[in-house]
């Protein structure tokens, strides 16, 4: 009986051990990184990868709601409700994540993202690039939920 017992319990920590990513669920306002205004608010979701995406929910910016015509694909002239801008992004140990990529609506261009929760998770600082990270620009999202 204590074997099953020990058994169940180590079983119980392994899957609190393997339990959804901090970020998964969360939900962001996205802050302009020139203006410093809030544009969007986003929220995350965990992939059956276990990587990350982030999906627009709002837009917080008035004339900005149908801005994606720079977009390719199935987001090109469409609103930018619903458009997923965050993608395959990755928790790297504890707060830190990288390896994803990050679409600007007003270009249509992708870049390499990478970031890290911060203030006690009530920010999350990205940091959008090509090629190397000190070529890029960073945005702090503040947490909304």
């Amino acid at each position: 009986m204590k074997k099953i017992a020990m058994v169940l319990g180590l079983v119980g920590f392994a899957a609190v051990a393997h339990a959804a990513d901090p970020l998964n669920g969360t939900v962001w306002k996205t802050i302009d990184d020139k203006t410093k205004q809030p544009k969007a608010v986003v929220k995350f979701t965990e992939q059956s990868n276990g990587t990350l995406n982030a999906t627009i929910q709002s837009i917080l910016t008035p004339g900005e709601e149908n801005s994606c015509t720079k977009c390719e694909g199935a987001y090109k002239n469409k609103s930018l409700k619903g458009v997923t801008i965050v993608r395959n992004l990755k928790n790297t140990g504890g707060e830190n994540y990288d390896g994803g990529s990050i679409l600007d609506p007003k270009n249509g261009k992708s870049y390499s993202l990478k970031g890290k929760l911060a203030n006690g998770g009530k920010k999350l600082e990205l940091r959008g690039y090509i090629g190397v990270a000190a070529l890029g620009r960073n945005q702090t999202w503040i947490r909304a939920n």
